[in-house]
Order: C-alpha cells, then sequence, then structure tokens
C-alpha cells in the first residue's frame, strides 16, 4: 500500500490535535505504520495550526509536502484556501464552513475573503464543506467541530464504524465521550 497523508489545519484551540491523536490511534489499531507531526504557528494568539497524519505500510517521514496530501480536514474556510496547494491531483478537502476572523482582519487591514469553497471548486477539488459548528453544537458543544469533521472523514475509509468508536473510547476524557460519540455521528451523517 502506498503511503496515504492527511493534513489537518485549523486555527489554535480548536482541537486539532485530539483529531490527528484519534486518526493516529485508529490508523496504528488498522495496523498501519503511522507518523504524525504537529506545526504550531502562533497557535495562542489564534493563529494557523497544521498536523500531519502520514500512514501505510512503512512511513520513513512525517511531513507533507505540496501536492501529497489525499486529504485536507480544514476547521475553518481559510484555513482550507491556505492549504489548498498542498492536495494531490485527485485530493478532498473535508471543511467546516465557520469563519474565524485572522488577526489582520480583526484589526481592519484586511478583509475576510468571499465565497472561498466556491473558488476551491472552481479550481475542480472535491469539497465536502458543512456547518460543523452548528452540528457541534447540536451534540452539546460548540467544541466538538473537531469530532464532527472526524465523522465526515471516516466516510471516506474503508474502517467500520466500531473501529472509529474504539478509537474515541481511546482517546477522549470518559466524561466527554458520550458527547463526543453523538459529536461523530453527526457528522458521518450529515
Amino acid at each position: 500500500m502506498s503511503t496515504k497523508n492527511i493534513m489537518i489545519v485549523g486555527v489554535g484551540g480548536q482541537g486539532s490535535l485530539l483529531a490527528s491523536k484519534l486518526l493516529g490511534y485508529l490508523l496504528l489499531q488498522e495496523g498501519y505504520d503511522v507518523k504524525v507531526s504537529e506545526v504550531h504557528g502562533m497557535s495562542q494568539r489564534g493563529g494557523s495550526v497544521v498536523t500531519y497524519v502520514r500512514f501505510g505500510e512503512k512511513v520513513y517521514s512525517p511531513i507533507i509536502d505540496k501536492g501529497e496530501a489525499d486529504f485536507i480536514v480544514s476547521f475553518e474556510e481559510l484555513e482550507a484556501a491556505r492549504y489548498v496547494e498542498y492536495l494531490k491531483q485527485g485530493g478532498r478537502i473535508v471543511t467546516n464552513t465557520q469563519q474565524i476572523d485572522p488577526m489582520p482582519v480583526i484589526t481592519g487591514a484586511a478583509e475576510y475573503p468571499t465565497e472561498l469553497i466556491e473558488k476551491i471548486n472552481r479550481l475542480g477539488i472535491a469539497v465536502d464543506a458543512m456547518d460543523c459548528l452548528s452540528l457541534a453544537e447540536e451534540a452539546g458543544s460548540s467544541k466538538a467541530v473537531n469530532i464532527v469533521l472526524m465523522g465526515r472523514l471516516s466516510k471516506y475509509f474503508d474502517i467500520a464504524p466500531e473501529k472509529w468508536d474504539q478509537a474515541l473510547t481511546a482517546c477522549v476524557p470518559a466524561k466527554f465521550l458520550e458527547l463526543n460519540r453523538k459529536a461523530f455521528e453527526l457528522g458521518r451523517n450529515a
């Protein structure tokens, strides 16, 4: 099996590290060699955060170069657009439609770009975009956007839902498990 590459991109504090931990755990349990690498930007200040998850028979490097990502999982629209050049031909973006203003927008130095999903679609890229924030809130917490996205991503993998649930059980604190199970299901079935 060739190495598969997933980039998880978002803004600091959105839960991208839990998402990558969940994926890493799941893929290890499936028998893959897995490398996870976290690239922190100014995450404490709402800056961009990127996590690489690579898996296959044997993975030598944790880094994903431009044009290599099979999937980009994005926690907000601008981050999906920012990293689109990392997607390989035939790859897919799974994104939350939430818009989080970066510092230049907050300070008034720039405006948030409009119609980002439409612009990415016009490039011929497969985009699965949905309002993960509303689904997370329906599950019980706006902080569950990351697990809603993992639920959506699970639709593109031939791994039984029970295996994803085992990974959730292993990675999520028990007191938040039911909320996260609901978030996962809402994302998967949206």
